[in-house]
């Protein structure tokens, strides 16, 4: 099992504080330090000092780590084009040394697109925008040197597009679709991405998204194509102690209204997510993304490092 860390620095971090955690996650084993990419904090908390925007974090981190994966779940292709993305993410991956991924969705969170300015179509508009903009991003990727690149669609349009700079991981980094959604999430998934997401959800709902997106991938053709299967990934909310009243402490913030959805987490011992851990294996999990939500909690992240990492079988 792959244990990443998936962390949510709209709640309120600073760079300095997503560094020191990054660096922590990649010292006590964990592959990858992932964050959301939100300008706005879901609660009332306005989440001081407030947002950092997602790549340009991640670029930096990029200088000042070694070895751990790096990316977002998940960007909203709301907030930018597909073309300056795709430069975007390409250059991080090159400042990485190829560790970079890219997790994309829809968009969703109304609010932070009014408090910004940054227009919020429908969600059936969102979506085809979502499905042109993975086909532009991993087109540019795909572009042979020398050659260019050109898209005519309902919402954007490329012409001779020098399809440049070019990632270090190729065809592209690794493309990470996400969702609860039964129909549209699962197709986009099958045909554009190289890992699917289940965010948060019990083990029963996750097993039934999988089934959903390897049918998809059985009716798009992705299962005889020649293509890897698509990694499953699940997302896990976590707040374990030492003791209960640790686990209870680190799981208040749970209990706070937020625009979330509501959630599945582990709230006790170390042991209990080894459990959780290993019913999301048997449902055809090979990655976990661990949601901390307290940046100044280091020691929950040392825990977690000392105490359930050794537990699970393959590469951590």
């Amino acid at each position: 099992m792959r244990v990443c860390v998936f962390t949510e620095p709209h709640r309120g971090a600073s760079y300095d504080d997503q560094l020191r955690f990054a660096r922590l996650a990649e010292a006590g084993g964990f592959e990858g330090f992932f964050r959301a990419d939100h300008y706005q904090s879901m609660g009332d908390d306005p989440g001081l000092p407030g947002p950092t925007d997602a790549w340009l974090t991640l670029a930096a981190l990029a200088r000042e780590t070694t070895r751990i994966r790096l990316g977002t779940l998940v960007t909203s292709a709301t907030f930018r084009l597909p073309g300056p993305l795709a430069v975007m993410v390409a250059q991080v991956d090159q400042m990485s040394g190829g560790r970079v991924e890219l997790g994309i969705g829809a968009g969703w969170y109304e609010r932070e697109h009014t408090s910004y300015g940054i227009p919020f179509p429908g969600v059936t508009e969102r979506f085809d925008r979502l499905a042109e903009q993975l086909e532009v991003i991993t087109g540019l990727w795909r572009t042979p040197p020398g050659e260019t690149y050109s898209f005519t669609g309902a919402h954007y349009r490329l012409v001779d597009a020098p399809a440049l700079p070019k990632p270090v991981q190729r065809p592209g980094p690794p493309v990470i679709i996400g969702g609860r959604g039964p129909k549209r999430t699962p197709e986009l998934a099958a045909r554009y991405a190289d890992e699917f997401n289940m965010p948060f959800k019990s083990v029963a709902e996750t097993a039934d998204a999988y089934e959903r997106v390897r049918e998809a991938s059985d009716r798009t053709g992705r299962a005889t194509s020649g293509r890897a299967p698509l990694v499953l990934s699940a997302g896990i909310v976590v707040a374990i102690g030492r003791t209960d009243a640790e686990a209870q402490r680190r799981a208040a913030p749970l209990h706070v209204k937020s625009a979330l959805p509501p959630e599945d987490p582990v709230v006790g011992s170390p042991a209990q997510l080894v459990d959780r851990i290993g019913e999301f294996a048997a449902a055809g999990a090979t990655r976990v993304h661990l949601r901390l939500i307290d940046f100044a909690d280091l020691d929950h992240l040392e825990l977690i490092a000392a105490e359930v990492l050794p537990h699970l079988d393959g590469d951590r």
